[in-house]
């Protein structure tokens, strides 16, 4: 078999219960083949798996605000919001800047921070019936 001769993998590819799904199956094989596109999806709602996390990104969303004042709307220390805000800034999920000595922080003016606000929101609307 030369170069360029091989058959496309994802064309060879039965699964034991046939149901219609013809040349989609395929696609979405190849797309679950994209693994490092997973972890990477994955990597973004690590961030997000803790509750103190999502309310200070949530927050964020909303308003810039300094760890101090972050510290008081959630009635936590300092350092403790520091630890959060260290993950979601390495993720790209907020950003800071530093006027003088103080550092203030808000969400990424990014699409994938506008899509995660939005789910936050939907899914606090669905579950709590409050709202």
């Amino acid at each position: 078999m030369q170069i360029g001769d091989e058959e496309d993998p994802m064309a060879k590819i039965e699964l034991p219960h046939q149901h219609g799904e013809g040349q989609e199956i395929a696609l979405i094989q190849e797309q679950l083949n994209q693994v490092d596109h997973f972890q990477t999806v994955a990597e973004v709602f690590k961030q997000l798996d803790d509750t103190t996390r999502i309310r200070i990104f949530w927050l964020l969303c909303h308003c810039e605000e300094c760890v101090i004042n972050i510290s008081a709307m959630l009635d936590m220390s300092s350092p403790a919001v520091s630890h959060h805000l260290r993950p979601l800034k390495n993720s790209g999920l907020i950003v800071s800047r530093r006027d003088g000595k103080e550092v203030y922080y808000r969400a990424a003016d990014t699409e994938q921070c506008r899509l995660l606000h939005e789910m936050i929101e939907q899914v606090m609307r669905i579950t709590c019936p409050k709202l």
